[in-house]
């Protein structure tokens, strides 16, 4: 791969292609065991972060590193207090780069005061403090809506126009198209292609990416029922620590056959939402209903009991253990089931049965893994997904909560996702889906609202909605109280 100084240079590929270890080398997390990386004409050793970092190679991860509770500038010197101490000069200084790059950060803002938007400058400047002339973005768009991708997509032409260089890694073919100067193409960990933009298609990238034919999209029509699966009566949630409620006045039912989306900027209410739901938190008002059932008060593992699946937004902390073998993270919620059990009074698990049923997930959902013995944290990001959505899928839940189900994942295993979903929803399965991809939410969903602040606002008809429309709901920036 060559990449030119003052450009944007994408890196597309299917999850498990190589694009993570590639940029780990690229950052000194991982070391090459041959080949070269040349900067400027000269060979570099990069066998630490340090390395890359004195080198000008600065990384955005997609999972930002930033302390809440810290302000902007404490996470900026954080680690690189040498550079202007932590106090005016360092200000100035991160004023200085700011207003340069049209970042528009206040040195003094509190993070977790700031949007998801912001919150990403910040992580950019903070690359760009330490110095950073290329810059690699891993996945920056997968958390914004439409507004803050465009205001992404100028802060990198202003960073291309002061000579930086960024490698720009991402799943959304038509951002990689509208924003790359080259694009480079991964497969099974090497290069089958550089390529312009202007020279090929989304789907001529697709092809390229997976080797073969695209999974064909379900032409499924909708088939909603009557039948009340899941309802959320107004439901509210106060805040511990005071202001305005998390959620409020929540009312939402879920039909037998039916996809019901979520769309919001995050941080509106979305996990506290799943987590009302799925007996993580206990509402303030309101009830949970699964059929006639109230579940308000019911612990998480008598809701997954009772026919609930649930694809976490976060699937580090909700959603596997990262240390343990792929097979015992097939069993994590499930593992009071008749199917799993074994020994005196059901005290063990039964290993032989997690084991075949973890094949079949492998198999099913083109889990990328040497065995089914490797830990879960040895998978790529996307790979660990499917192993989530494989795992919460066979269990045929009578209702799926699914937050980002195709987060990371690319284009090939995200129209099987899809395709997994829509087949279950014929049968009968209901689900609410919470995205941040509005291109799913429209295809997938058969009704959308938007949450903002804790609040509901649509129904949106997906029929009809634009992503535009979407986006300023999501932002408040016209008013929603209608079907669009």
């Amino acid at each position: 791969m060559t990449v030119h100084r003052g450009t944007v240079h994408a890196i597309v590929g299917e999850n498990g292609a190589g694009k993570s270890t590639l940029m780990k080398i690229l950052y000194g997390v991982q070391q090459p065991d041959e080949g070269t990386i040349t900067l400027d004409g000269r060979v570099q050793q990069l066998k630490t972060p340090a390395d890359a970092i004195d080198a000008g190679i600065g990384m955005v991860f997609q999972h930002f590193q930033l302390a809440d509770n810290f302000t902007v500038l404490e996470n900026v010197v954080l680690g690189a207090e040498k550079l202007h101490g932590i106090g005016e000069a360092a200000r100035e200084r991160i004023r200085e780069i700011s207003g340069a790059y049209g970042l528009d950060i206040d040195p003094d803002a509190l993070v977790e005061d700031l949007g998801v938007g912001a919150q990403q400058r910040v992580e950019i400047l903070k690359v760009l403090y330490r110095g950073a002339k290329i810059i690699i973005l891993d996945e920056p768009t997968s958390v914004l809506v439409p507004q803050e991708v465009e205001e992404l997509f100028d802060n990198l032409r202003e960073l291309k126009a002061e000579g930086l260089t960024v490698i720009f890694i991402s799943h959304k073919l038509d951002e990689v198209l509208s924003v790359a100067d080259a694009i480079t193409v991964i497969r099974r960990g090497t290069t089958v292609a550089e390529v312009l933009p202007e020279d090929v298609t989304a789907h001529d990238l697709a092809q390229l990416m997976v080797g073969a034919e695209l999974p064909s999209p379900s032409t499924e029509e909708s088939t909603v029922t009557d039948t009340a699966l899941l309802m959320v009566e107004d439901t509210s949630l106060l805040n511990p620590k005071g202001g305005r409620p998390l959620l409020q006045d929540i009312n939402l039912t879920i039909h037998a056959g039916e996809i019901v989306g979520i769309a919001g900027v995050e941080g509106n209410g979305q996990d506290e939402l799943v987590e009302v739901i799925m007996g993580m938190r206990d509402p303030s008002s309101g009830r949970i209903l699964l059929g006639d059932t109230d579940t308000s008060t019911w612990h998480t593992r008598e809701i997954r009991e009772a026919g609930i699946g649930y694809i976490p937004a976060d699937r580090h902390r909700h959603g596997l253990l990262l240390e343990a073998p792929l097979w015992e993270n097939v069993v994590l919620g499930h593992q009071t089931e008749p199917v799993y059990v074994s020994g005196p009074g059901g005290a063990l698990v039964n290993a032989r049965a997690a084991q075949e049923e973890t094949q079949q997930v492998v198999t099913a959902y083109d889990v990328r893994t040497p065995s089914i013995h490797v830990t879960a944290g040895s998978l790529s990001g996307g790979n660990q997904q499917k192993l989530i959505v494989g795992r919460e899928m066979r269990r045929e839940p009578k209702v799926l909560v699914a937050a980002h189900p195709t987060r990371g994942v690319d284009v090939g295993a995200q129209a099987a996702i899809w395709n997994h979903i829509k087949a279950a929803r014929h049968d009968g399965l209901g689900v609410l889906l919470i995205s941040a991809d509005l291109e799913e939410l429209i295809g997938l969903s058969d009704t959308i609202w938007v949450i903002l602040r804790g609040h509901l606002s649509g129904p949106f008809d997906p029929d009809t909605v634009t992503r535009q429309e979407l986006g300023a709901a999501m932002t408040g920036a016209t008013a929603t109280d209608g079907a669009a």
